[in-house]
């Protein structure tokens, strides 16, 4: 009669908010997140002391708020699956966790929840700034649709999810940051510019399609247009990039 042991599975709620600790437990993660919360402050003191009276609402501090997580955050998606390779905690990570497919739903659903949390932030700092803008004279109007923020919440989780994708696709930080920003423009210069590409890239082209997000009530074909580029930006590289940390050989 032999004896077996088992390892405990690791519950997923435990995975994630392992990640989560690890988004800010690194130095780069530490300053990207202050450097998100600064820029966010900084937008709401923008329309506070340069704005006209009328853009002082809380739509207007909660949609111009929502730029820096917009673009910073997803570099965090980035270093949250990066760092497990340069850091050299691929090997303890995946020794404590042999499913690294869990580890990786526990970084995408990370990478959610810190959107969810920056959305959440801005809307917070968005109250703050419309009662200082309505005692300083502006408008501060509470009024704003609601599709503006579910669709400003997807906004983040795709680029976040994006990211995500890019660095588990490539495992190397600057070449995953480089090319998640290069690799759009470099589709939007060639969709403005080749005539032929033009029909294409309002389907492909990401920095296109996500832009009616910021715009109340999106119509169906900008849904749909919306959702090929993401099958293509972001579903794609998720696989591709998942298939890859399951298959990487951890040295």
């Amino acid at each position: 009669m032999t004896a077996t042991t088992t390892t405990p599975v690791v519950p997923l709620p435990r995975l994630t908010g392992v990640e989560l600790r690890k988004l800010a437990d690194t130095r780069a993660g530490f300053w990207l997140l202050l450097i998100i919360g600064l820029a966010t402050v900084a937008t709401s003191a923008i329309i506070l002391g340069w704005s006209p009276d009328e853009e002082m609402t809380f739509e207007g501090f909660f949609t111009f708020g929502l730029l820096p997580s917009a673009v910073l955050l997803p570099v965090l998606g980035i270093l949250a699956v990066t760092s497990e390779w340069s850091q050299r905690t691929a090997l303890s990570t995946f020794t404590l966790v042999p499913a690294r497919s869990r580890v990786m739903i526990a970084k995408i659903v990370a990478g959610v929840l810190i959107a969810i949390a920056a959305t959440a932030a801005t809307a917070l700092l968005s109250v703050v700034a419309n009662v200082i803008g309505r005692a300083i004279g502006g408008d501060g109007s509470w009024h704003v649709d609601g599709s503006l923020i579910w669709q400003g919440l997807l906004l983040q989780v795709i680029f976040v999810l994006m990211g995500i994708g890019f660095g588990a696709l490539l495992q190397n930080t600057p070449l995953a940051i480089v090319l998640y920003f290069a690799l759009p423009m470099v589709w939007t210069l060639l969709g403005s510019m080749i005539k032929g590409l033009k029909s294409a890239a309002e389907w492909l082209d990401i920095n296109v399609t996500t832009t009616p997000l910021s715009e109340a009530d999106m119509s169906s074909g900008e849904y749909a247009r919306l959702g090929v580029s993401v099958a293509v930006w972001v579903l794609l590289p998720l696989v591709a990039g998942s298939i890859r940390v399951l298959r990487r050989e951890v040295s």
